[in-house]
């Protein structure tokens, strides 16, 4: 039986070659992306649409040669539903690819995306083994399975003495010996398989927080990870995601070659994206994960995580200065929350600076927010702060640097030992020490120099909510609620930039010559900006990226060949209670039976989706009519969008997740219903971009959200589709999110029923 399920044994090693040569600078005409699409819609019986030959034709652009140093030829293309996008970007790509001997990165917005992209990929190649050798899919780390990490699942007490965990690890090592990639989420993993083993346990099994032991596991040579990153650096595609593109770029991870061209599709994310990327959170869940990744798990528990003294011993057991740095590290790494600190949060009972300091957070938000009952993060401003708040950042700052000074020390000794034992490192310890090397420094400079600057400027009491430096600055509780009521579940300081996008231009530009950013909803008409382009330009850094080089940009813009006053209605129900779960769940639930079956319904909540499920499904099944819903079903969302997919008759409803880019044709997705006017949370962070951009912003924000949502109805020329919105406060200003020749009806439920019902019988 034990050697029944060593799978990697059986599995495939990934191969060594010889590093790749820099791509040529060759152009790609018009002619030639024109010609390459023809050729794959020619494949598939199809042929090119005038505006789809337009539109690949314009994005050559971004495939040409550049002419000085400081320049990034950049094409912003907005490419209306039913272009073609995805395969009028793909043609000048894989040209560019095959003429040059280089890597496109095709950057998207999320994991189902990504899918979508590979699926697109299959119309392109002749047969898999070309697809596999050119096209990789990029994730991070967190996705995809450890071969470790499960070797010791196996092994663990909670596995053998659980039959149902036993069985359904059983599974997974089956899945682990057939996949192609190891990718928790990707396209041949069963995604009821965390349902039955819990998503937990499934995502448990992958390097969540850094403790990758590199060269010396005994699966390195067949780690899923390595293997990925490899094929990257030999392929013509890499479809990647907006989360670690901004990953690499900011960290400078040397791990990877960057590649010179980019398409980021749903370029609309992008500025969310950046957001996450270059903030800094000083918080509870970050400071422990940092005392994790030094020192492991304590508290008795077993774990497979592993310290940074088990991680990198062996490799300096003979420099006793290098192992007195990691001595300091893990004595000072002890200042950070540890096991149970959440406990001593919401008991006022504070152990060690960092948790006094998290203490005092909390206590100054309770002291100065309006609404202290609320269910989701409270927050206020950082300054001025309340008693002692100064001291203990003062305090907490010194600590910090006692942690950073060895880190820094132990990492310039690595580098030491790279540049000195030539002769006496295998290419496998150099590799593990460059890994070690950068993620001490990543960990110094970027997590613990962030934290100084923080506090720092806190104890110098002059760092105002937006400063000179475009940064903004607040404390905030996090919350969760759960049977028993809500609970805090963190505190912190927290800094975001006002605007990300020049922190990502900046890192991106220096070795990007070319970049696709495109979206089907990218252009934003108002009042202020008639022309629609102001905003979008703004809002995804094009003149960080072209600086004085105007000629640099160019910007197109493709309408939808949809005919949407034929094909669809757009209704504003006004008279149900928006304060009442039972009447939203009621009055959608009655819409998704009007039409059949066939709708999403887009919650601007979590918890008034969780709110209304159970009401709404109940009503459902009554009408034979099957409900999944993102939060509450334990399946992806990769998952739930298939079965959602494959039965023309179910309804679904979730979050945001639901409403971007998601590409449901057919009668599987004729009714989008969103239960209220999508407006941005009036955070902190809001406030000061709303001053910073001026009038209009949460509109537009507002109208993004609207146009993707409705986006989501007419996917083919044969679709019909109705969105409906259940709240009469939609103003007639958001309404151009609309296409123009839209009639917007604004009636009450039981008009609403009958048109529904009228509508999808004709």
């Amino acid at each position: 039986i034990r050697a029944a399920v060593k799978i990697w044994d059986r599995l495939p090693e990934w191969s060594v070659h010889a590093p790749e040569p820099p791509p040529g600078h060759y152009p790609v005409t018009p002619e030639e992306s024109a010609e390459r699409l023809n050729k794959i819609l020619t494949r598939q019986s199809r042929q090119a649409r005038e505006q789809q030959t337009a539109y690949a034709m314009a994005l050559t652009h971004a495939f040409a040669p550049r002419h000085n140093a400081d320049e990034t030829r950049l094409s912003v293309a907005e490419a209306g539903t039913g272009i073609g996008k995805t395969l009028g970007y793909l043609a000048p790509a894989t040209v560019w690819a095959e003429k040059n001997g280089g890597t496109v990165w095709v950057s998207t917005f999320t994991r189902t995306l990504q899918k979508q992209i590979d699926q697109e990929l299959e119309k392109i190649y002749d047969d898999d083994a070309t697809k596999t050798r050119k096209v990789v899919t990029r994730k991070g780390r967190e996705n995809y399975l450890c071969l470790l990490n499960i070797e010791e699942a196996i092994d663990s007490s909670g596995i053998q003495n659980n039959p149902l965990h036993t069985t359904a690890l059983g599974l997974m090592l089956r899945w682990a010996e057939v996949t192609q990639d190891g990718d928790l989420s990707g396209r041949d993993f069963p995604g009821w398989l965390s349902g039955l083993l819990g998503w937990n346990r499934i995502y448990g099994l992958s390097d969540r927080r850094g403790e990758c032991i590199y060269s010396a596991c005994p699966h390195f040579n067949k780690c899923f990870i390595e293997k990925s990153v490899r094929k990257s650096k030999r392929a013509d595609i890499v479809i990647a995601n907006h989360a670690l593109v901004m990953h690499q770029t900011a960290l400078g991870n040397t791990e990877d070659d960057l590649p010179a061209r980019y398409i980021f599709d749903e370029g609309h994310h992008l500025f969310d994206a950046a957001d996450t990327t270059f903030a800094s959170h000083l918080n509870g869940q970050e400071t422990a994960d940092l005392r994790r990744w030094i020192l492991g798990q304590e508290g008795g528990q077993k774990s497979r995580a592993r310290g940074l003294k088990r991680r990198i011993e062996d490799m300096i057991h003979d420099d006793a200065d290098a192992l007195k740095d990691l001595e300091d590290i893990c004595d000072a790494a002890r200042s950070l929350p540890g096991p149970d600190w959440k406990a001593r949060l919401n008991n006022d009972n504070p152990k060690g600076v960092m948790e006094n300091f998290l203490s005092l957070c909390r206590q100054q938000v309770y002291a100065r927010c309006d609404d202290k009952n609320s269910p989701y993060a409270i927050e206020c401003d950082l300054l001025p702060p309340i008693d002692g708040l100064i001291e203990a950042a003062y305090a907490l700052r010194l600590r910090f640097m006692d942690l950073r000074r060895p880190m820094l020390d132990l990492a310039h000794k690595l580098q030491e030992k790279l540049n000195d034992a030539t002769e006496d490192l295998s290419t496998d310890m150099r590799e593990r020490l460059r890994y070690v090397l950068n993620n001490l420094k990543r960990r110094a400079d970027h997590t613990l120099g962030a934290w100084i600057n923080m506090l720092e400027s806190l104890t110098n009491a002059s760092n105002p909510v937006a400063n000179s430096n475009g940064l903004v600055d607040w404390l905030e509780v996090t919350r969760s609620i759960h049977a028993h009521g809500t609970q805090d579940d963190d505190a912190g300081f927290y800094r975001h930039a006002l605007d990300p996008m020049r922190l990502f231009a900046e890192t991106l530009k220096p070795h990007t010559h070319g970049a696709v950013i495109t979206s089907a909803t990218l252009k934003d008409a108002s009042e202020q900006d008639p022309s629609g382009w102001n905003s979008p330009l703004t809002r995804v850094g094009a003149s960080y990226f072209i600086g004085q080089n105007q000629h640099s940009l160019h910007t197109n813009s493709f309408p939808s060949p949809f005919d949407y006053k034929q094909q669809t209605r757009v209704l504003v129900v006004g008279d149900v209670g928006k304060e009442t779960p039972a009447e939203t769940a009621g009055a959608m639930a009655s819409l998704f039976k009007a039409a059949g079956g066939g709708g999403l319904g887009i919650f601007t909540a979590i918890q008034r989706l969780k709110s209304v499920h159970e009401v709404m499904q109940q009503k459902l099944a009554a009408a034979g009519i099957t409900l999944y819903a993102q939060h509450a079903d334990p399946l992806d969302m990769g998952t739930l969008l298939e079965l959602f997919k494959a039965e023309e008759n179910s309804c679904l409803i979730g979050t945001d997740a639901t409403r971007d880019g998601i590409d449901v044709p057919g009668r599987s997705l004729r009714l989008v219903i969103y239960d209220r006017v999508p407006w941005p949370r009036p955070t902190i962070l809001h406030r000061a971009r709303k001053t910073h951009v001026g009038k209009g912003y949460e509109d537009m924000l507002t109208r993004f959200k609207l146009k993707q949502a409705y986006g989501r109805l007419i996917r083919t020329s044969q679709d019909r589709g109705i969105f409906i919105m259940l709240d009469s406060r939609l103003p007639t200003r958001l309404t151009t999110a609309f296409p123009e020749n839209v009639t917007i009806e604004r009636i009450g439920l039981a008009e609403a029923l009958k048109i529904t019902n009228d509508f999808f019988k004709t």
